[in-house]
């Protein structure tokens, strides 16, 4: 059923808004099939045309379950089943509960009609039916349901119907592709990078993205050959928003998965295309997941989850491209979301764990720092490599408490080194984009310096090159407070980010750490020569210490004391280890 914008009923006449309520499917339920047609015969003179006829009220419920009208017209005295006892199971179904039901009965017991009513009629019409009021009272049944739908099932901002319209008719979808031996295509569909777009523009013009996009998904569904079914005149174009900037399509119109595949190359082609708003041309790329009925699975429930992995599998390889749901795709990210279940309860559970890695001086052999790294002990699993379940955390947003757990823990380690030893120590510690970005950060480094009791000058927060992307005004106001409690900072992971040499000269910075990529070549390598030198040179002009990153051999080792890098980490003197096996080396003065 097509259902009226109730935000524009006041635009428009009467009678147009009313003739779109004609588009509604109308079941009848009644044991004599005389009654049915004279019904039928009066709502089509007013425009109805979409019909359900049911003389076996024992197949009743089944018939509503498979076909999902909008309006059931129900008779009351049947054998078998009674009308009393449909409106009971209706009334009780999770899925029909909320269906408009208008009973048409011979009986003029008013205990009968009270009971109706009761058991949850919407109305309530008495036979011989006069055919003006029969087509009042169906009028004004499907515009109450139309608008309480508009309420409840639909998006304001797109005008699409939102995801829980789009689960029920997922549901009602499959049960007819099966009952007719349909190929159903199931689409995920996300916006690349949506997030810039309301960060740079703001939610108004964010806002008007998404309509813009809306209204080209929805030309480009329909200018597709593909989706045409003989007989069919007005398709219904089963778009949904989900949330955010992920829509779902339904596809019910194709042959095979190729037919599919064309619709999704013609949506991508569609978005990429330059939008604009408010005279700024926008460009944006999507993420397409498809899954097939019956190929791939039968269940409504798996259909959306294999849609969702595949679009995340092509999101992951930069977008602007679909994936058509594979059983390797499947099975790792059923992988993917059995680890984020179990590492949202890992906190809770203290499986998180810290372990440290010796930071060398070159000159002296001494150590003079850790890097504290996060290691997850999973009760379930063991030990999780950190390339499993960092990434995830960055995703889901957990790492914003998982890392605020890690600072307190090295802040804590930190505070018993201090107390065991004579010789101070630095400990570094890794922040993540989305732990910077939060508002409640700064506060949250005040709070772990207080409660540990530390000399923050020897803690150093380890930023990587992408926090300084955007807003780098605002950015480096925030490192300076950080500077204000006496915290060195860092910047990980140096050149293989954004840093631009003029930005690098503002930022209150006290340490380049070059990554392992221009360390593991080293020094056979000219280019990794090249690099790992002009970063030394860099930081040396700059006034920064350098610590090198992933030092596994005595010649990598050699050539950055040669090049007079301050610090190193690897391998080549320790793994990350916990910190008990540390303490020999870090508490007894004499072997500081």
């Amino acid at each position: 059923m097509e259902i009226v914008n109730t935000a524009r009923v006041d635009k428009v006449g009467l009678d147009k808004k009313f003739q779109h309520l004609t588009n509604a499917t109308i079941m009848i339920v009644d044991d004599e099939p005389i009654n049915m047609h004279v019904v039928q015969a009066f709502l089509e003179e007013v425009g109805y045309s979409k019909f359900i006829l049911v003389e076996n009220s024992a197949e009743a419920v089944k018939r509503l379950e498979e076909s999902r009208p909008d309006l059931l017209l129900l008779d009351l005295m049947m054998p078998q089943i009674s009308g009393f006892d449909i409106l009971t199971l209706v009334r009780a179904h999770p899925k029909l509960k909320h269906l408009p039901i208008i009973v048409l009965t011979a009986s003029t017991d008013v205990q009968n009609k009270l009971k109706a009513l009761d058991l949850g009629a919407t109305d309530f019409l008495s036979k011989p039916v006069e055919q003006s009021e029969l087509g009042l009272r169906v009028r004004n049944t499907l515009a109450a349901k139309a608008y309480r739908d508009q309420l409840a099932y639909y998006d304001p901002l797109t005008g699409l119907p939102n995801r829980q319209y789009f689960l029920e008719r997922l549901d009602l979808a499959v049960k007819q592709a099966k009952r007719y031996g349909d190929v159903l295509a199931l689409m995920n569909i996300e916006l690349n990078h949506f997030d810039r777009v309301n960060d740079t523009l703001g939610l108004t013009e964010g806002d008007e993205v998404l309509r813009l996009v809306t209204s080209r998904i929805k030309q480009a569904v329909r200018s597709t050959d593909e989706l045409s079914r003989i007989g069919d005149e007005n398709p219904v174009l089963n778009l949904f928003r989900m949330e955010g900037s992920v829509f779902s399509l339904l596809l019910d119109r194709i042959k095979n998965a190729e037919d599919a595949a064309l619709v999704a190359d013609r949506l991508i082609q569609s978005i990429r295309k330059p939008l604009m708003v408010n005279g700024r041309e926008i460009y944006i790329t999507a993420s397409v997941g498809i899954a097939l009925y019956p190929n791939e699975s039968e269940e409504p429930d798996l259909l959306l989850r294999l849609a969702s992995s595949a679009k995340d599998f092509a999101k992951n390889r930069d977008g602007d491209s679909y994936q058509i749901s594979s059983p390797s795709i499947s099975a790792m990210y059923e992988l993917r979301y059995s680890v984020e279940a179990k590492l949202r309860k890992a906190l809770e559970k203290e499986e998180f764990l810290l372990h440290y890695q010796p930071q060398v001086n070159l000159m002296t052999g001494d150590i003079e720092g850790v890097e504290a790294l996060i290691r997850w002990n999973s009760n379930e699993g063991g030990l999780v490599p950190p390339n499993e379940f960092i990434p995830l955390s960055e995703e889901t947003g957990l790492i914003v408490p998982i890392g605020e757990w890690a600072l307190n823990e090295a802040c804590s380690q930190l505070r018993k080194w201090q107390e065991e030893s004579r010789k101070p120590i630095n400990m570094s510690v890794n922040l993540s984009i989305k732990q910077f970005a939060d508002p409640k950060f700064v506060s949250s480094v005040k709070k772990a310096i207080d409660s540990s009791g530390i000399d923050s000058r020897w803690l150093t927060l380890e930023l990587t090159e992408s926090i300084l992307m955007n807003d780098i005004d605002k950015k480096i106001e925030l490192l300076h407070q950080l500077k204000d409690m006496g915290i060195k900072l860092s910047i990980d992971d140096f050149g293989t980010g954004y840093s631009s040499l003029s930005y690098l000269r503002k930022l209150p910075l006290d340490e380049l750490k070059i990554d392992r990529s221009f360390i593991m070549d080293l020094p056979d390598n000219a280019d990794s020569r090249a690099i790992a030198s002009s970063v030394i040179y860099i930081a040396q002009s700059l006034g920064l210490q350098t610590v090198a990153e992933g030092v596994e051999t005595e010649e990598q080792m050699k050539y950055l004391k040669k090049h007079r890098c301050s610090q190193y980490q690897g391998y080549f003197f320790s793994k990350p280890v916990p910190a008990e096996e540390l303490h020999e080396l870090l508490a007894p003065e004499d072997n500081l």
